[in-house]
């Protein structure tokens, strides 16, 4: 055995008082009107067909009410409305998609109510923007703006995709519910 692969070599983001980035991610990428989101993979349990809401009286205007889901109550949240986006999907609501979401983000069965679910797609890092103006302040959700490199018409530009902390985007849900 050499000395290189019994020891680790110190990267960059390894120093001390550095923020690591991650080697890969994985997300399931959505959209919200015409724009690109996504969430970590692991906060998913599963996507599921547009199905009738039951709409609940005096909750937030983000919750659109509850559904049946094999059994199990489930509290679905209309994204859109959370996150301020105005935009409607040309979509009609039956075309929308519910994204389950995994135990551990909340103490109530959860699923969010989206456009549509475009992938699932793993990104580097480096692909990353963790520095943007609008990912520091502390009032917003957003964990970093991915960038992802497509061709238009032979010129490559970058496709920009939001990555949102549902953990925080939903902390509110709980307790008002």
């Amino acid at each position: 055995m050499s000395a290189k692969a019994s020891q680790p070599v110190a990267k960059g983001s390894d120093l001390p008082g550095q923020q690591k980035e991650p080697e890969s991610i994985q997300v399931v990428e959505f959209l919200l009107g015409s724009e690109n989101f996504a969430i970590n993979l692991f906060d998913v349990k599963e996507v599921v067909e547009y199905t009738t809401i039951t709409k609940l009286p005096n909750v937030p205007s983000h919750v659109r009410g509850i559904i049946d889901l094999r059994g199990e109550i489930t509290m679905i949240v209309d994204l859109k409305q959370r996150l301020n986006i105005r935009e409607e999907s040309t979509k009609s609501i039956e075309a929308s998609r519910i994204i389950v979401l995994d135990d551990k983000i909340a103490a109530s069965k959860i699923g969010i109510l989206v456009d549509d679910v475009t992938s699932v797609s793993t990104f580097e890092g480096n692909q990353v923007d963790y520095t943007s103006a609008s990912v520091n302040t502390q009032d917003t959700a957003i964990i970093g703006i991915i960038k992802r490199k497509v061709k238009v018409k032979d010129k490559e530009k970058n496709e920009l995709i939001i990555w949102i902390d549902l953990k925080q985007l939903l902390t509110d849900i709980d307790t008002a519910v």
